[in-house]
């Protein structure tokens, strides 16, 4: 009994010293991954060549895009186990170094945008200077607003950026709007080779709203794969496909749901890569409204809170265009006038 009274808190203390070891151990394999710069995910622990090529087959081709995945999304794309899934999270996680940063570091990153011009200072002047890179900048207005004519413009003066290499803009085509004549008659009026002009616009057009969604994730391929500079992304529109396919009432949460994943993919898009996101939005009236306009965008608050920058835009006198600053983060309202020429927008 005596030797037993001994045997047993001596086995308890090395079973207590082997769990600390552990912890310690666990601890300094955290240290070593946080505080390694290699980007790469076959560095992160459990994944092999077999698991990269999964990852990237399903556009999980860097540590941004582990890190911000759930267990269960990362198991179910790669058929490992969730506790394994969790591991590499975690070290993605710690790679990347994710949490709180101080306004001055914000700052800093704030200074790498592009602000791209719509060749027209008072419509600058009401953005800020230009459509802001790293944002979702939104355009709503009736037909004929000229959603599509700013895409244009966009899509030309994008590749005046200066500094950038061969700047190229992505046009998603949900309407049949895209018209390459009109691009090369803007190209001409901004002094850019048209056919240089055409080369750097990539076309996609989509025929369905899963068709649209999956053109906005192919993004990142053109980006990785093929180098490209892409520092504009236009969706024209954003919610002509939703708004055909699902109708009334039942359908409006899956509709909902679905939105917000694209608009999601999008801003995801635009601050991984310090690109512009130009989106057009339908609109509808409020047939309770008796007083002030009644034109409302499509989406209701999935579209607005996703969106960076709001503007409304809607038809002048003797054919001028007015646009409406409705909602930014650092911005005051405001509005201003113009004209849609040949060459552009032109002030009255």
């Amino acid at each position: 009994m005596h030797i037993k009274n001994k045997v047993i808190p001596m086995i308890e203390a090395k079973q207590k010293e082997e769990s600390l070891t552990g912890v310690e151990k666990m601890e300094e394999e955290e240290e070593i991954i946080e505080n390694s710069d290699d980007q790469n995910i076959s560095s992160l622990p459990g994944v092999g060549a077999a698991t990269v090529e999964k990852l990237e087959a399903a556009g999980m081709a860097d540590m941004m895009s582990i890190a911000v995945a759930s267990p269960g999304q990362l198991a179910e794309l790669v058929g490992m186990t969730e506790s394994t899934s969790r591991k590499v999270i975690q070290a993605a996680r710690l790679r990347l170094n994710m949490g709180f940063e101080s306004g001055d570091e914000v700052l800093k990153k704030r200074s790498k945008v592009k602000k791209i011009t719509t060749g027209n200072a008072g419509f600058d002047a009401l953005v800020g200077g230009g459509f802001e890179t790293g944002a979702i900048t939104e355009i709503f207005s009736e037909f004929g607003g000229g959603k599509t004519q700013m895409g244009h413009i966009l899509a030309v003066n994008v590749q005046k950026l200066a500094g950038e290499k061969e700047p190229v803009a992505v046009y998603i085509d949900t309407e049949n709007t895209f018209r390459p004549e009109r691009l090369m008659q803007l190209a001409e009026g901004a002094g850019i080779d048209p056919k240089k002009a055409l080369k750097n616009v990539k076309v996609g057009r989509a025929y369905n709203s899963d068709h649209q969604m999956l053109l906005a994730e192919k993004i990142g391929d053109l980006i990785r794969d093929q180098k490209l500079n892409v520092k504009l992304v236009i969706v024209d529109s954003l919610t002509a496909h939703f708004r055909a396919e699902f109708i009334g009432r039942g359908t409006l949460a899956e509709r909902q749901q679905k939105l917000n994943k694209h608009m999601h993919t999008l801003l995801k898009l635009a601050d991984k890569h310090n690109l512009c996101v130009y989106v057009t939005n339908q609109v509808m009236s409020k047939p309770d409204q008796f007083f002030g306009d009644p034109t409302v965008a499509i989406g209701g608050h999935i579209v607005g809170h996703a969106s960076t920058f709001r503007i409304y835009m809607r038809k002048g006198k003797k054919g001028s265009r007015v646009a409406k600053l409705v909602d930014s983060p650092s911005l005051a309202e405001g509005e201003c006038a113009f004209m849609i020429t040949q060459g552009g927008l032109q002030d009255i």
